[in-house]
C-alpha cells in the first residue's frame, strides 16, 4: 500500500484516523436491518430515487445544536443513507497529491458544529474559547521561534563569514576568538584601530604585501569551499527538501499540494546549519528566501499538538501563510511588508482573517528579534538605514532609467538562470548525478571572482548596507571608499560597481538552483544596489562640475542635493521587482527598511516600469519560473489566462478511455486488488451501467470496465478516490480488523465486493463500499466551456472535475490536465501538441489520475528526470 501521509513529518495518516465522529463527516457504516424478501437496487433508478425506495428515509450524520444527548444517540442510532452521506469517509492524502479544499471545510464546520452541540453553558463557552486559542498559540509560538532561529542565523553567519578573512584574537581590548569582527572592534572609529582583529597573513608573520595578499586569498579560498560543500553534504545526507530557496515550493505546498517531510523537523535542522554554512561562503545567495521556508517548518511542527489545526489541511495552510509572513518580517525588518509578500506571492488562499494572523505572527518574530538585538545596533538587519534629504525634480529622469535597468536585468536573469536549470537536467551535464562537486567547483569559482573586487569580498549584507547608506552616517568606516574618492577615483569605482554587478549577475544566475540552501532575494538587492550606485555617483559628478546648470536649479546653495546611497536602494527595488515581478510588497519593505517616506513615490515608478519591462520577456516571475520548471501542479488564482474557445468535452477524459466501477456487478477483493496493481489511476468513477454482463465476464481484469458495447448509457454515482479503496480493502482482509467488520463470513479473495446496495450485505455477507464513496462530487456539463472549467479549479482549489450529462458520467479532468492545457495555452514546451479542438490532447498521453502521478517527483521531488518521458504526462 502507497503511504497516506500528510505533509508535515514521519506519521501517516492511517495512524491518525480518528474514531470519533467529530474527525469524520460520516459515521461507522450500520447494515441495515432487511426483511426477508429484500431486493437489490434498481440500477434503472437514479441515485435519489433509489435510496428513497430502497433505503429508510435519509439521516443527517451529524449532531444539531439544540439536540439532547438522547436525542442525540437515536438520531445516530438509524442506519445512513450513503447517497445522502455527502463526501464519504476519508483516510488522508499521499504524498505528492492535491488536497480537497471543500472537504476540509466542511469537516471543520462539522466539528464546529458538533463542538457546539456537545458542550454547553459556561463549560462549553469555555470550551470553545480554549478551540479558538489554539490558532493564536501556534502564531505566537511560531513568532518566538522565527525570531530565535533568524537570530542564531545572523549570529553564526556574520561570525563565520568573518573567519575567511581573520579571528578575533583575546588583547587588551577585550576580544575574544567567538566574536566577529563588528563585535571585537567594538567602540572602534575605524577598523583600522582595532588592535584584537588579526587578519590571517598577520597571524602568520607575513609582512610583504604581495604575500599578504597570496596567503589572504589562500585561506579566503579554501574557508569558502568547506562552507560551501559542508552545506552540500548536509542537503544530500540530512534532508533533500533544505536545497533551493523554497519558496516555489511552499507556494504549492499553500495552493494545496502535499509534500511528506518538506515542513519537518529534519528539514528544519538541516536549513538552518545549511543555510549558515551557504551564506557563510560568500557565494552569490541569500537567507531571505530560506527565511520562509523556515517559518513555515516552525509552524508546522507547532502546531502538531493542536489536531483541530494540524489535522485539517486547509486550516494547516492558513497557518502557513501567516507563518510565511514572519519569514520576511524578521529577513527585512519589515513585518507589513512580510504580509504584503504572504499576501501577493505565496499564498493562493487569503481570507481577511489570514491578513490579520499573518500580522500577529509577524510582529512577534520582529519584535523577538529585535528583543534578541543579534547585531547590538537596535537594527533588525544589518543594511537598515536612515536618509535625511529628500529627492529633487530632475532626478525622476535617473529614477526611470534604474527602472527600466531593472526590467531588463530580471528578464535576462530569468532567462540565464532557467537555461542554466535546463542544462542541469540534461545528459551531457558533467556534473548530473554529482550535486556535490559541483558545488565545490561553483563555490571555488566564486571565491576566485570575489576576492580581487573588494565589493565582491564583503558579506552581502555589509555590502548592502554599504551602498544604501549616507555618506555622513558611514564615518570613518568607509571600508569600500565610497565617500573618499576624487573625481578619477569616482569614475573608477564606477566601472569597478559596475564590472561588480555584473559578474554576480553570472554568479547569482549559476549558484540559483544548486543542492544548497540559497535564495535569490538578497543577491538581486546587492546587484541592484552596485547599479543604482554607480548611476547615483555618475549624477553626484555632474551635479559637483555643472553645480550652476539649470537642471540642478531646485538644489540649495549648501549642502547635499543628489545622494548616490538612494539610487542604490531604487536600484535594488526595480532589480527585486525585475526578478520576483511583485509590486506592492516591495514598496513596503523598502520604505520600512529605509523609513522615508519621502522616497516612497521614486521606489513605486521604479518598480512599475521594472516589472512593465520584465513582462515583455516572461510574466512569470522567478519563483513562478521554477514552479513551472519542476512541473508541480500550481495553478495561479488569476482571471487573465489565455485558454482556447473550445467546450471542456474536447479535452476532457471521456468514459470510453476510463475505468470504471459498475454499481450493478459485485466485484472481488482479488479483482479489485489486481485493477489497483495493473494500474496507476489516483480515483475511480462509480457508475451504473444500464446493461449488465455476465458475473463471470465482470471478474475478469483484462483492462476493460466490463461494459464496453455501450459505456454512455450510464448514471453517474460518485467517485471513489485509490487511497480509500486501497485502505478499506486491506481493513477488511486484516485477520486483526474482522472482528470490527460488519460482515461475519472469513474475506478471501473470493468475497464480493459491492459499491451500491445489495440484499447479501444486509445478510452480513460482503464488503459495503459505499461509505468510502464521494457520493458528492462537483460536477459540471459535459457541453460547459473550457474557461469555466478551468475558473472552478483555480477559484475552488478542485483536484479534479467530473463532467455529466443528463445524470450520465461522460469525462473527467483532473488538476494536471488543467496545469497540462495551460501550459501548452501559455507557448511552453507542450504547444505543439496542442492544436485547434484540442483533441491532440489524447494522443499525448493524459489519462484520468494523472492529477497526482510519480511526474509530480520531478525537480525538487525527484533526482533524475531528464529521459525523454518528460515530454508527455505520465501513463
Amino acid at each position: 500500500m502507497s503511504d497516506i501521509t500528510n505533509d508535515d513529518g514521519g506519521e501517516s495518516d492511517l495512524d491518525l484516523l480518528r474514531v470519533d465522529d467529530a474527525a469524520d463527516l460520516s459515521f461507522s457504516p450500520r447494515p441495515r436491518r432487511s426483511e426477508p424478501g429484500d431486493l437489490p437496487m434498481n440500477t434503472h433508478l437514479s441515485p435519489t430515487s433509489a435510496s428513497s425506495e430502497t433505503f429508510s428515509a435519509p439521516q443527517s450524520a451529524e449532531v444539531q445544536p439544540g439536540l439532547s444527548a438522547e436525542d442525540t444517540d437515536r438520531k445516530q442510532d438509524v442506519p445512513p443513507d450513503w447517497y445522502m452521506e455527502g463526501h464519504g469517509r476519508r483516510v488522508g492524502y499521499d504524498d505528492l497529491t492535491g488536497i480537497d479544499w471543500i472537504y476540509e471545510y466542511t469537516k471543520e464546520r462539522q466539528r464546529l458544529r458538533v463542538l457546539l452541540a456537545v458542550h454547553k453553558g459556561f463549560v462549553g463557552n469555555l470550551r470553545q474559547l480554549l478551540d479558538a486559542s489554539h490558532v493564536w498559540v501556534v502564531l505566537v509560538a511560531s513568532g518566538v521561534a522565527v525570531g530565535c532561529v533568524a537570530a542564531f542565523i545572523n549570529i553564526a553567519s556574520d561570525w563565520l563569514g568573518d573567519i575567511k578573512t581573520g579571528y578575533c584574537k583575546k588583547g587588551v581590548g577585550g576580544g575574544d576568538f567567538y566574536l566577529n569582527r563588528q563585535f571585537c572592534c567594538w567602540g572602534h572609529d575605524e577598523f583600522a584601530q582595532c588592535q584584537d582583529w588579526t587578519p590571517w597573513p598577520d597571524a602568520l608573520g607575513i609582512g610583504a604585501k604581495a604575500g599578504q595578499f597570496v596567503m589572504g586569498y589562500a585561506f579566503f579560498f579554501i574557508f569558502s569551499i568547506l562552507f560551501a560543500v559542508s552545506a552540500a553534504v548536509l542537503v544530500k545526507h540530512f534532508s533533500t527538501y533544505a536545497k533551493h530557496s523554497g519558496i516555489p515550493e511552499i507556494k504549492t505546498v499553500l495552493g494545496g499540494f502535499v509534500m511528506r517531510r518538506f515542513l519537518g523537523t529534519w528539514t528544519l535542522v538541516t536549513k538552518s546549519l545549511g543555510l549558515t554554512l551557504a551564506v557563510s561562503s560568500g557565494m552569490w545567495l541569500g537567507k531571505e528566501g530560506p527565511f520562509v521556508h523556515l517559518a513555515c517548518c516552525c509552524a508546522n511542527i507547532i502546531m502538531k499538538p493542536f489536531e483541530s489545526l494540524s489535522q485539517n489541511e486547509a486550516r494547516k495552510r492558513e497557518v502557513l501563510s501567516a507563518a510565511a509572513a514572519s519569514g520576511i518580517s524578521v529577513a527585512f525588518g519589515a513585518p507589513i511588508g512580510g504580509v504584503l509578500f504572504s499576501l501577493e506571492q505565496l499564498s493562493y488562499y487569503f481570507p481577511d482573517k489570514t491578513m490579520w494572523q499573518s500580522f500577529v505572527c509577524a510582529m512577534v518574530a520582529a519584535v523577538t528579534l529585535q528583543a534578541l538585538n543579534p547585531f547590538h545596533t537596535g537594527k533588525i538587519v544589518l543594511y537598515q538605514v536612515t536618509y535625511t534629504v529628500g529627492w529633487h525634480g530632475f532626478e525622476l529622469v535617473p529614477f526611470i532609467l534604474l527602472g527600466v535597468t531593472g526590467g531588463i536585468y530580471g528578464g535576462l536573469f530569468i532567462k540565464l538562470n532557467m537555461f542554466i536549470a535546463r542544462l542541469r537536467k540534461s545528459q551531457a551535464y558533467p556534473f548530473r548525478n554529482r550535486p556535490v562537486l559541483e558545488v565545490l567547483v561553483v563555490s571555488a569559482l566564486s571565491a576566485i571572482v570575489n576576492y580581487p573586487n573588494l565589493f565582491m569580498r564583503a558579506q552581502m549584507s555589509d555590502l548592502v548596507y554599504y551602498l544604501f547608506a549616507e555618506c555622513d552616517t558611514i564615518g570613518n568606516n568607509d571600508i569600500f571608499g565610497l565617500c573618499r574618492a576624487t573625481t578619477g577615483g569616482a569614475l573608477s569605482m564606477v566601472w569597478l560597481l559596475i564590472a561588480a554587478s555584473q559578474l554576480g549577475f553570472l554568479l547569482a544566475s549559476i549558484t540559483f538552483g544548486l543542492q544548497i540552501p540559497a535564495g535569490i532575494i538578497l543577491p538581486t538587492l546587492a546587484i541592484g544596489a552596485l547599479y543604482g550606485r554607480a548611476l547615483g555617483v555618475i549624477v553626484e559628478l555632474l551635479h559637483k562640475h555643472f553645480a550652476t546648470s539649470f537642471i540642478f536649479a531646485t538644489c540649495e546653495a549648501e549642502g547635499l542635493c543628489v545622494i548616490p546611497g538612494t539610487y542604490a536602494i531604487v536600484g535594488a527595488a526595480s532589480a527585486l521587482a525585475g526578478v520576483t515581478r511583485m509590486t506592492a510588497s516591495i514598496v513596503v519593505i523598502m520604505f520600512e527598511l529605509t523609513g522615508a517616506l519621502t522616497y516612497v513615490l521614486p521606489i513605486m515608478i521604479a518598480v512599475m516600469l521594472a516589472k512593465w519591462i520584465g513582462d515583455v520577456f516572461s510574466t512569470r516571475g522567478i519563483y513562478e519560473s521554477w514552479i513551472h520548471f519542476n512541473e508541480y501542479p500550481y495553478l495561479e488564482n488569476k482571471d487573465d489566462t489565455n485558454l482556447p474557445h473550445v467546450p471542456v468535452s474536447s479535452v476532457m477524459t471521456r468514459v470510453e478511455e476510463m475505468k470504471c466501477f459498475d454499481a450493478n456487478r459485485a466485484y472481488t477483493v482479488k479483482s479489485l486488488q489486481d485493477i489497483l496493481r495493473t494500474t496507476s489511476y489516483r480515483g475511480f468513477p462509480v457508475v451504473a451501467f444500464k446493461n449488465a454482463t455476465s458475473e463471470r465476464s465482470l471478474e475478469t481484469v483484462d483492462g476493460t470496465t466490463g461494459n464496453r458495447e455501450a459505456p454512455r448509457d450510464n448514471t453517474f454515482l460518485g467517485y471513489i478516490s485509490r487511497a480509500e479503496l486501497v485502505f478499506a480493502l486491506e481493513r477488511v482482509t486484516n485477520l486483526n480488523s474482522n472482528a470490527s467488520v460488519p460482515h461475519t463470513e472469513t474475506v478471501d479473495e473470493r468475497t464480493p465486493c459491492y459499491f451500491s446496495h445489495h440484499a447479501h450485505l444486509a445478510r452480513g455477507r460482503g464488503i459495503d463500499l459505499r461509505p468510502w464513496i464521494d457520493h458528492t462530487p462537483i460536477t459540471l456539463n459535459a457541453s460547459s466551456s473550457l474557461q469555466l472549467a478551468v475558473s472552478m479549479f483555480q477559484k475552488l482549489g478542485l483536484r479534479h472535475l467530473l463532467f455529466v450529462e443528463r445524470g450520465a458520467f461522460r469525462g473527467i479532468l483532473t488538476k494536471k490536465d488543467v496545469w497540462w492545457i495551460l501550459s501548452a495555452s501559455e507557448g511552453g514546451s507542450k504547444a505543439a501538441g496542442f492544436m485547434a479542438g484540442a483533441e491532440a490532447l489524447h494522443e499525448t498521453g493524459l489519462e484520468p489520475g494523472d492529477e497526482e502521478g510519480p511526474e509530480e517527483a520531478r525537480g525538487l521531488l525527484q533526482r533524475d528526470s531528464g529521459d525523454q518521458h518528460h515530454q508527455r504526462m505520465p501513463s
